[in-house]
């Protein structure tokens, strides 16, 4: 084996330009913003955010490549402030020498401590270098505030069946960089398998394609004959014993069973999934959202069930998570249901959407101005006993009710507490 070949394939085939990265069209399609900061060389400072595999590390490349600048590469758990400083010097005199930007990719961003971040906000803010990180964290929650305000951030998505099995093609396919030196035959059904398995993950499924290829022995036809089994060994996973239509068909019935209330058929619908070889995750993030979206306020602590749930797949893993997924699946198909959450969000969403004539009331603003009538005057609850009535919404929505209670479970209990205007305080 070449030292070319030592490097992992998903490093191999890392993207070099455009034509070959796929995924992220919200962002770099056609007239999208960064296709057009791109297109006319005005890229500045960007956060990159989303899950592993899904491109964020291979644009930021493309980018520095197209802009003409030099690249500097950290990776955030590995660099100090010492390097950061290093790479500061670097490229003021890259820029004073040759009139050369120099674009810092740094590699898990989220990592950086404060005082490594600030070491580069002075260098960010005079254009010494341009910053682009790339996390799987949340950056307006994982990463100092100073960095984030001199960033564009972009959200990355998972990459799609279809592109990830464009991808799995081309590197059987490349004989420069893939595996098309290798006479090797991938199944239909193992190729798709492995797209649908990768769950959006470029990186993962790129590099079990090649363990599965460089570990099967070839067959007498002088061939290397990788199948579905083979596939799902090389990801660590069980293989699906149901497509992708069954898959989609078992969650939906999840779902409408968890909403009917009806226990056993929720019950036997996971389980189902699960002895497929679904990843518990999959069924907990669905009862996080079914918590809020079906029992709401009829009984809140489904949502802390389902959220416990969650943990224990990821703290514990199966089999030992199924038993807490069966518990909050009972409890969530148990509970009592009311949707007023769901719709109370809806309706706030699309008034928040079209509101144009949303003035703040003078009493609620940051500094109110009064006049001799009082008017402007902010109430402070607390000083009538917890609850007062003034006004809240603005004026042009000043009728508008979103949450109505049901009368199930807990909410039948809330009462929305009137005054009357004229009622001596």
């Amino acid at each position: 084996m070449d030292n070319q070949q030592r490097i992992p394939l998903a490093e191999r085939m890392r993207a070099t330009n455009f034509d070959e990265f796929v995924g992220q069209e919200h962002i770099v399609g056609k007239n999208k913003l960064l296709y057009r900061a791109i297109s006319t060389g005005s890229v500045g400072s960007c956060i990159f955010y989303g899950p592993p595999g899904t491109g964020k590390t291979t644009l930021a490349g493309i980018i520095a490549k197209m802009v003409n600048a030099n690249i500097e590469k950290l990776n955030a758990v590995s660099s100090g402030v010492g390097d950061a400083k290093a790479v500061i010097e670097r490229a003021r005199t890259q820029k004073q020498m040759f009139n050369q930007d120099t674009y810092l990719l740094l590699d898990e961003c989220h990592r950086w401590s404060k005082s490594q971040s600030d070491c580069v906000l002075q260098a960010i803010e005079e254009g010494s270098i341009f910053f682009i990180g790339s996390t799987t964290e949340n950056p307006y929650t994982s990463m100092t505030r100073a960095i984030v305000s001199r960033c564009n951030v972009f959200e990355f998505k998972k990459i799609s069946q279809k592109d990830v099995e464009k991808v799995l093609i081309r590197a059987l396919n490349d004989k420069e960089r893939g595996l098309g030196e290798f006479k090797t035959k991938v199944d239909e059904d193992a190729l798709k398998y492995l797209a649908f398995a990768s769950n959006g993950d470029v990186r993962n499924a790129l590099n079990s394609l090649e363990l599965a290829v460089l570990s099967t022995k070839p067959s007498k036809d002088k061939f290397i004959h990788v199948d579905k089994e083979t596939m799902a060994e090389c990801l660590n996973k069980r293989p699906l014993s149901i497509d992708e239509n069954m898959y989609y068909d078992y969650l939906s019935a999840f779902c409408k069973s968890l909403r009917g209330s009806d226990s056993d058929a929720a019950l036997y619908y996971a389980h189902r999934l699960l002895k497929a070889g679904i990843d518990p995750l999959i069924i907990a993030r669905r009862m996080i959202a079914h918590a809020s979206e079906d029992i709401g306020m009829a009984d809140s602590n489904a949502l802390l069930l389902a959220i416990s749930a969650l943990i224990s797949c990821e703290k514990l893993g199966a089999p030992e998570c199924y038993l807490n997924l069966s518990h909050a699946i009972i409890y969530l198909c148990e509970a009592e249901k009311s949707n007023s959450v769901c719709k109370a969000m809806h309706m706030a969403m699309e008034d928040a959407e079209n509101e144009r004539e949303d003035v703040v009331p003078n009493h609620l603003k940051n500094h109110p101005s009064t006049n001799k009538d009082g008017h402007g005057k902010y109430k402070y609850p607390h000083d009538f006993g917890g609850y007062c009535d003034q006004q809240y919404m603005p004026d042009s929505l000043k009728d508008k009710i979103y949450y109505v209670p049901s009368e199930n479970g807990r909410e039948k209990n809330l009462i929305r507490k009137k005054f009357s205007k004229n009622k001596k305080q």
